[in-house]
């Protein structure tokens, strides 16, 4: 007993506050008799169909389980605040950056992003990294990964993308073909892959780890003038990455590492934080900086767009119960409050739409009315009604705008900021070709070391190899184009499998 951890004792925890059992009900509530025995026409006979208490058991148990998310499928997560530090209101309007000292109330959820529900923690792949702050304006989603860019520019990349990280439709299984196949054919993967093979691939469970919303945002403070804007938080924890020994290891020894060690910590009090800043960039820099801003696989050099402090986050709740508070929370870019809009980031639009429509098909058309979704600071009023599980049908006012009946009326002061559209004809660009390398030969040459880089290579090389021999040279091609020595050390480790 004395080397169990808070998790393992979370029934004992649970009987010492409350010593005295209550009588178990149906789902009506009313008093069940027993639970050891159905009702019979006698001791052996058949089961009578008006046991209600088995039929509404077993009909609830039937319908249990939703479909997991189609991405980041297992996670943790935990509840705190954000409090702001410093003042940036002369960027943003939004009210929970509006004075130093003012806390809003969060919900986080981090999370394998490949892997199914039964996946290791310790597997090489990014980290979601989501953020729901529950503000007086709305709820604001910042939903992003633990690493500042991602695998692609595109969103019709996205399901293709996916599909590769998944498996095989026939044999059902993880094929290395599939994943070098399309990422070859796509160098713009090139920065994350080396990201993702370094030693950032696997943090050391997830408050180690930093936490970026990736994508460009505009913010637009009290006088109307936007800027565009990056989100950024860093650990208080400090970085910590598991080397690819170890993750073997605790993925056999202990699959479910983080997600225990983030309830660990927060049980003991060890309450894990992280430092929020954001960048920024105005219109006219937009226009002149060398790449694309908009590019979700490019960073901003934080030498040319420093960060400036915001913020903090402290994690200090744990879940009462994973299913109803991690499991149903629900996460969308589109979620966004006065204050804070979307960019041109293409990806970012994609996943505008795409992420509130899986989750009306996890969890129903309601999904937002579900406690750890819904706007609780604030309250829903509009003209949705009706749906499966709605349970807040906002009672008598009307169903239909406009009307004379003094229900919700527009008010121009949350207008979206207004912008000029000159971006060129509509058409479909391609954007293969657009710059694939440049930061991550940056990446290579001034953000690792000699000793990460040799990790690097023998990561990439060791999952390369099952790949076939067509696939081996387009992928060592383009890594060669990072530079000579990261190509050449893949070929020559592939080189020395064969002999």
């Amino acid at each position: 007993m004395a080397n169990r951890d808070r998790a393992t004792e979370q029934l004992n925890d649970f009987r010492k506050s409350k010593p005295k059992p209550d009588v178990p009900t149906t789902g009506t509530g009313a008093p069940i008799g027993t639970k050891t025995a159905t009702l019979t026409a006698g001791p052996g006979g058949p089961v009578l169909i008006q046991d209600f208490t088995v039929t509404d058991e077993m009909a609830h148990f039937n319908r249990e389980r939703i479909p997991e998310r189609v991405v980041h499928a297992k996670g943790a997560g935990a509840f705190g605040y954000f409090e702001v530090t410093h003042d940036t209101t002369k960027y943003c309007k939004a009210k929970l950056f509006e004075s130093v000292g003012k806390r809003t109330p969060l919900a986080v959820r981090f999370s394998i992003v490949g892997g199914e529900s039964g996946s290791a923690d310790t597997a090489r792949d990014p980290r979601g990294f989501a953020v729901k702050f529950y503000t007086e304006e709305g709820n604001w989603d910042l939903v992003g990964n633990n690493t500042p860019i991602f695998f692609i520019r595109d969103p019709i990349f996205f399901p293709s993308f996916i599909h590769t990280q998944k498996r095989n439709p026939q044999t059902h299984l993880k094929d290395p073909d599939m994943f070098w196949d399309f990422i070859s054919l796509r160098p713009e993967t090139t920065h994350q892959v080396s990201f993702l093979f370094s030693d950032r691939g696997t943090p050391d469970g997830y408050r180690k780890m930093n936490g970026y919303g990736s994508h460009t945002f505009k913010m637009i403070n009290g006088e109307g003038k936007p800027v565009y804007c990056k989100f950024v938080f860093k650990t208080d924890q400090g970085i910590k990455n598991l080397m690819a020994d170890q993750a073997a290891e605790l993925s056999k020894n202990d699959p479910d590492y983080a997600i225990r060690d983030l309830f660990n910590a927060i049980s003991e009090g060890n309450f894990p934080s992280w430092s929020v800043f954001i960048q920024v960039m105005t219109f006219e820099e937009a226009e002149k900086v060398s790449y694309n801003p908009f590019d979700l696989t490019k960073v901003w050099p934080q030498g040319d767009f420093p960060l400036i402090p915001v913020g903090k986050m402290v994690l200090d709740k744990n879940p009462t119960n994973y299913f109803a508070d991690v499991e149903q929370i629900a996460f969308s870019p589109a979620h966004m409050i006065p204050g804070i809009e979307a960019s041109p980031d293409k990806m970012l639009q994609g996943r505008l739409f795409s992420y509130s429509d899986t989750h009306r098909h996890r969890l129903g058309s309601n999904y937002l009315q579900l406690p750890a979704n819904c706007p609780y600071k604030t309250s829903a009023r509009n003209y949705q009604r009706d749906g499966p599980q709605c349970f807040d049908n906002q009672g008598n006012a009307p169903n239909y705008f406009p009307n004379s009946f003094t229900s919700p009326q527009d008010d121009p002061k949350y207008l979206e900021c207004p912008f000029k559209n000159s971006s060129g004809d509509v058409k479909r660009y391609e954007t293969r070709d657009e710059d694939n390398f440049s930061q991550v030969t940056t990446f290579w040459n001034k953000v690792l070391t000699a000793e990460e880089r040799r990790r690097l290579v023998e990561n990439i090389a060791g999952h390369l190899k099952d790949a076939q021999e067509f696939l081996l040279r387009r992928t060592v091609h383009n890594f060669t184009q990072v530079h000579p020595d990261f190509g050449g050390g893949i070929q020559k480790l592939l080189d020395s499998y064969k002999n």
